[in-house]
């Protein structure tokens, strides 16, 4: 409501100014009907810089944005006082210096006894402090509700990738079977065609679930310490191969890069993936640069991100500079199958499983990006620390097949796929038992008197996981080796991004060939532990 003073107008200002010039934490002053300034604290010297001789006289106007001027509000707002009797707003505010800061304002409507208007309070105070940590605490929200958004959509992802993975399976071993057959009878081409395009597109299939497993960090990862500085001259080599002479390529590294522990299959798969999007980006040819470096997330960076933890990390950023992306856009580049690219060109699941593979191994992933200035996205991977880094020894290929009649005990809930391993292993001279779920197995092995030399099961079955399962045999039959497959862990043998210690694991799907070395090599295993 609008304030009433005496008719005498401002007659008693400089009774009044003497108890506003107390107040020092806000800016106290009043305006004529025009919106000039009649009078000036000590607040308003020091919230806006000047002092009471150089605003005196000013236009309030000269507080306000030029962005905010160019809107007409300074008008506006003594109209809402006018009318109502109280301005109340937040928004930008400008000092002497040019300076802005976050300021709440409010604007009284002062008449006399007789009801006319004859001025304006207002009084102005500097709220960029709470401004700023409410941006923040709205960020960090922003954040969290990304992050459940992608975890939801991850757990759908996950799902559906272990069930496709399945029938992947069934399908991918069946073409192989044809295809061996198709070799038996060279003068039928046209089959032999079909069936290598029906293979290339299951090979796809699995792919892009791979992928989807990456992004719902369901990928069980095998993470190897990795020296960056070396790591990044291979991968550089590679992708200067794949992306072609147009693209220029620069490796940026720095001296004392630490060593981090991850994937490497799964560290070159993100890299190339970013590599292939910087080049669809720049169609007439740019620059892809490739920097290293070693930083520290510090708690004030923790707290605008909460997603990542306090703590040292090796960053990997790659920078293109090609059309660059829109904000609509870039807030939704790490959600599954969203693409830019036309139909049939893109999947969408590039960017998504290099989030899933950073997440899951305990780093952070950051992207800018300005249109028609470029993009870096930036990957920051935890440092390995209290690990030596040995040069990895490569294992002589072993030989498929059985020996001296060895058994396998196959657990799969999924029939189809059960009697389809079953028909492999066979195939390669191996006895055979099978059950749908780990309580039959359980009894299996109780009721028979054949040595076990293998155990063969899915981790995610109905009731009993895999592991659960393999505990309860390993106690019936102390020895026998276990070899879970897997189209999706759900953690049963996979925790904080990698496998359990000494837990053999195949990924689904797998071919024949695959599956007969694998099988090969735990079998072998038993026979070196005994």
């Amino acid at each position: 409501m609008s304030q009433r003073v005496p008719t005498a107008g401002f007659g008693d200002a400089s009774r009044l100014q003497l108890l506003i010039d107390a107040v020092v934490d806000y800016a106290i002053y009043m305006l004529d009907v025009d919106g000039r300034v009649i009078s000036w604290n000590s607040g308003g010297v020091r919230l806006k810089g000047y002092e009471a001789q150089e605003i005196i006289g000013q236009s309030f106007a000269k507080f306000y944005t030029p962005e905010d001027l160019a809107a007409g509000i300074p008008a506006r707002a003594l109209q809402t006082a006018r009318d109502t009797g109280r301005f109340h707003a937040e928004g930008w505010r400008v000092r002497k210096d040019g300076s802005r800061f976050w300021a709440s304002v409010v604007i009284d409507a002062i008449r006399d006894d007789a009801g006319e208007l004859i001025g304006f309070a207002k009084v102005t105070r500097d709220i960029t402090e709470r401004q700023e940590a409410q941006d923040k605490l709205k960020a960090a929200q922003e954040q969290l509700a990304a992050s459940q958004k992608m975890e939801a959509v991850g757990q759908l992802s996950g799902g559906i990738a272990h069930d496709f993975n399945n029938l992947l399976m069934i399908v991918i071993g069946n073409l192989e079977t044809a295809q061996h057959q198709a070799i038996k009878t060279p003068n039928n081409p046209g089959l032999t065609r079909a069936l290598t395009n029906a293979m290339r597109g299951a090979q796809r299939a699995a792919a892009l679930t791979s992928r989807l497993l990456a992004f719902s960090r369901r990928q069980p990862l095998d993470p190897k310490p990795i020296d960056v500085s070396k790591f990044m001259v291979s991968v550089a080599d590679f992708v200067q191969r794949s992306l072609g002479e147009n693209i220029q390529i620069e490796t940026v590294g720095a001296p004392g890069l630490w060593h981090i522990e991850a994937d490497p299959g799964q560290l070159e798969s993100a890299l190339v993936n970013l590599a292939i999007n910087a080049r669809d980006a720049m169609p007439n040819g740019g620059k892809l640069t490739i920097e290293c470096a070693n930083v520290f997330a510090d708690e004030d960076y923790s707290r605008v991100n909460p997603e990542i933890a306090t703590g040292q990390y090796v960053a990997i950023c790659v920078t293109d500079t090609g059309t660059g992306m829109p904000p609509d856009v870039l807030s939704r580049v790490f959600e599954p199958f969203f693409t830019t690219k036309e139909l049939g060109h893109g999947t969408g699941l590039g960017l998504s499983q290099v989030y899933g593979f950073v997440k899951q191994s305990g780093g952070h992933v950051k992207i800018y990006s300005e249109v028609c200035q470029g993009t870096t996205v930036k990957l920051y991977l935890p440092r390995m620390v209290g690990r030596h880094i040995e040069d990895e020894e490569h294992d002589e290929e072993p030989l498929v097949g059985a020996e001296e009649s060895e058994t396998i005990l196959v657990v799969e809930d999924d029939v189809d796929l059960r009697t389809y391993l079953a028909d492999v292993l066979r195939s390669l001279d191996y006895r055979v038992m099978t059950a749908p779920d780990a309580e039959t197995a359980v009894e299996l092995v109780k009721r028979t008197d054949r040595q076990i030399d293998l155990m063969l099961t899915d981790i995610v079955m109905p009731g009993c996981n895999g592991r659960e399962l393999a505990k309860t045999v390993e106690q019936l039959r102390p020895g026998v080796q276990v070899l879970y497959m897997t189209g999706y862990s759900r953690n049963a043998v996979v925790h904080q991004g990698r496998l359990d210690e000494g837990v053999d694991l195949v990924q689904k799907p797998i071919s024949q060939a695959q599956l007969a070395t694998r099988v090969r090599m735990a079998l072998e295993r038993r026979r070196s532990a005994n």
